[in-house]
């Protein structure tokens, strides 16, 4: 089997580092890996896998010419800036910021949902990872779209602070602790308390009262489903550490069959139902940490065209890592051969 020399972007972040351990954990067809930052993290040893280190270099003086790959997670402008000089020296990008998702020539992948858009990446050499929210929401929609046509979303979610980085979740810690303590709590990383709280606000505001967040689950949606569906999202910060969960209702345009549907379900790649209607009949964002499924519980459906379901997923993983990785998988068994 060919081996390619791979480069992770923002190797010292949350996700960075879990790009890491997972293509460590599925035997990625890895020549040579190159842990990139910023010229304050050079020289910083990240420790992933059971025993391996990796020294990261400065991605500013970086030279891609032996990259194959670039798996990067460390910012919009940050992927702006170093973007052309990886592609210019024959690197493949697979980008996990927002900045490429709504490009026109750079598929938007999920590779259980939309593996058959991979191809488009060959215009810009560039391969976009959807928003965590997004991607769970549609791994677990997809099976529904397929066999009754969804026209209408309404969406909830439960956003853990590690969608935020490790600072965010630094602070809904020590916060936490100071509760306790009786102290002050000044919050720095979001814009009101986080311990003991819910802020229904993540990221900038827009003009129309949406939220950026908000804003990136409606659009993406629509292009990783190919559909012009009318969606409404809430994009809540909860205090959790890892693990979103999602309150989604949906209309269809066909009569939902549930036994048929859960039967469907229960087949598609990288999904888990547990649905009952029991005390703990269904799954939590602590219960989907470390884990690569997307869970559905809660699967109700209504008046024969409307239902509402539970999703649960780890943010970091197949919300960001794991995708990043299993859309580099893809790219080798399909176009790199």
């Amino acid at each position: 089997m060919k081996k390619y020399n791979v480069a992770v972007v923002g190797a010292t972040g949350n996700v960075g580092r879990e790009i890491l351990n997972i293509l460590d954990f599925r035997n990625f067809p890895v020549n040579k890996v190159f842990a990139l930052a910023s010229s304050k993290s050079e020289g910083l040893k990240v420790i992933y896998g059971n025993d391996k280190e990796i020294e990261v270099s400065n991605l500013e003086k970086f030279d891609f010419k032996t990259i194959d790959i670039v798996l990067s997670s460390a910012g919009s402008k940050v992927s702006e800036k170093f973007s052309k000089k990886a592609i210019k020296n024959g690197s493949i990008i697979i980008d996990n910021t927002s900045h490429f998702r709504m490009t026109k020539d750079v598929p938007l992948i999920v590779p259980e949902v939309n593996p058959e858009e991979l191809s488009k990446f060959k215009k810009k050499k560039i391969i976009s990872n959807p928003n965590c929210s997004t991607i769970q929401m549609v791994v677990a929609l997809k099976p529904i779209h397929d066999l009754f046509k969804i026209k209408k979303i309404i969406v909830s979610t439960y956003q853990s602070t590690s969608g935020a980085g490790k600072t965010a979740m630094d602070e809904l810690f020590h916060q936490t602790l100071d509760v306790y303590k009786n102290k002050p709590l000044e919050p720095k990383v979001f814009s009101k308390r986080i311990a003991f709280n819910l802020i229904p606000h993540i990221d900038d505001f827009l003009n129309d009262g949406n939220t950026k967040e908000e804003d990136k689950m409606i659009n993406e949606t629509k292009k990783i489903l190919n559909a012009d569906i009318e969606i409404f999202s809430t994009c809540v910060r909860v205090p959790v550490f890892v693990g979103h969960g999602e309150s989604v209702y949906i209309e269809t345009e066909k009569k939902i069959n549930l036994k048929k549907l859960i039967m469907n379900m229960k087949k598609f790649p990288g999904l888990s139902v547990i649905s009952e209607n029991v005390n703990g009949g269904y799954v939590t964002p602590d219960e989907s940490a470390g884990e690569d499924n997307v869970f559905v519980s809660r699967l109700r459906v209504k008046d024969d065209n409307k239902m509402g379901l539970w999703v649960v997923a780890d943010n970091l993983r197949k919300g960001a890592a794991l995708n990043t990785v299993q859309i580099a998988e893809l790219l080798i068994k399909k176009h790199l051969k």
